[in-house]
Parts: C-alpha cells; structure tokens; sequence
C-alpha cells in the first residue's frame, strides 16, 4: 500500500459512473478524500438510448397524456437528446415545455429534480426517494383521466406500474422505453 506521511493511504474502487458537484467533483471521491481515501470510479455499464424518435413523438402530444414521471436523470437526458436532435428545442421552449407545465410531472431524487428544473419543468414527488414511495405519493393525488408518460429503461419498466398497480391506484404509466441499457 502506498505511504503518506508515515500512514498508509486505503484506495477504494467505486463502481458507478461519475457524476460531478457544483465544483466539478464527484461527491463520493470529495467525500472519501476527506477521510483520507484515495477513490477511483469505474463504469460498471455498456448504455445506449433506444427508440429517441418514438419518445418524441410521444413527447410532442402533451394532451395525450396526464403526466409524466423520471426516475432516473437518464430519462431526462433522453428529453435533451431528442430536443438536441433536428434542432427541436425551439418547438421545445415556445409550446411543449408550458403545456408539459400545465401536467404533473413526478420525479425521483434529487439528482433527476435538478436535470427535470433544467430543462425547465415544474415537478414534484423529489423527496419521495424510490420508486415505491413515488408510487404512493403519485396514488395519494388527485386521479387523472388519461395516462402518465413514463420514458424508462427495459429493465426498469415494469416496477412503478405494478407498484401503482398494487396499490389500486387508477394512474396508468404509459411506457416509454428510450433509457435501454
């Protein structure tokens, strides 16, 4: 093991994609130095997006749909890569974004709130911290007439709609499977 000032310095592997703080740094190597650990990240998955132009089409009929829910910030890059692709995020910011605003939109965690405030939707449920709490969250408001669009992975697409489901609420999450690992 390496020395430091006579103390031997641990190194810890972390298995996640990185993910940077206000200064630039991800908060778990910042966080691990303060305790004197010298961490390396390591992407632990091949990811690739599926079906961008079918999201979008879906994206683009707000009145469709009563809502929409990320659980993931993937699924909100997904939304800025379709707006990047064919140059849409002028379609994007005059009408969609305020009739997506007039929906609910449900998100979990603070990391996807911030990426959903981005890209300049209004949201709630960021608190809720999985998606079984999101689940009861969504449940415990006022039941819409028409489906939520939900732009999720294949591996996590059926998880939110049985909880919703299980607990007897009448919201139906349209899938949307652009996140594909």
């Amino acid at each position: 093991m390496p020395w430091k000032d006579d103390r031997v310095i641990m190194k810890v592997l972390l298995l996640k994609d990185a993910k940077e703080d206000d200064c630039g740094q991800d908060p778990y190597i910042k966080e691990l130095g303060l305790y004197g650990l010298e961490a390396t990240l390591i992407p632990v998955l091949s990811f690739e997006f599926q079906s961008l132009s079918n999201f979008f089409e879906k994206l683009s009929h707000p009145e469709d749909y009563g809502g929409l829910i990320f659980t993931s910030p993937r699924a909100v890059e997904a939304v800025e890569l379709c707006l990047e692709k064919d140059n849409k995020t002028e379609g994007w910011e005059k009408t969609l974004k305020e009739k997506w605003n007039t929906k609910s939109v449900y998100v979990v965690g603070k990391a996807t709130a911030s990426l959903v405030n981005k890209i300049g939707l209004n949201f709630e449920g960021e608190n809720c911290g999985n998606a079984e709490k999101l689940a009861e969250y969504i449940c415990s408001r006022e039941s819409p007439v028409l489906p939520l669009l939900f732009p999720c992975g294949t591996l996590k697409r059926e998880a939110l709609p049985h909880m919703l489901k299980d607990k007897a609420c009448s919201y139906r999450p349209h899938h949307s499977s652009c996140c594909g690992c």
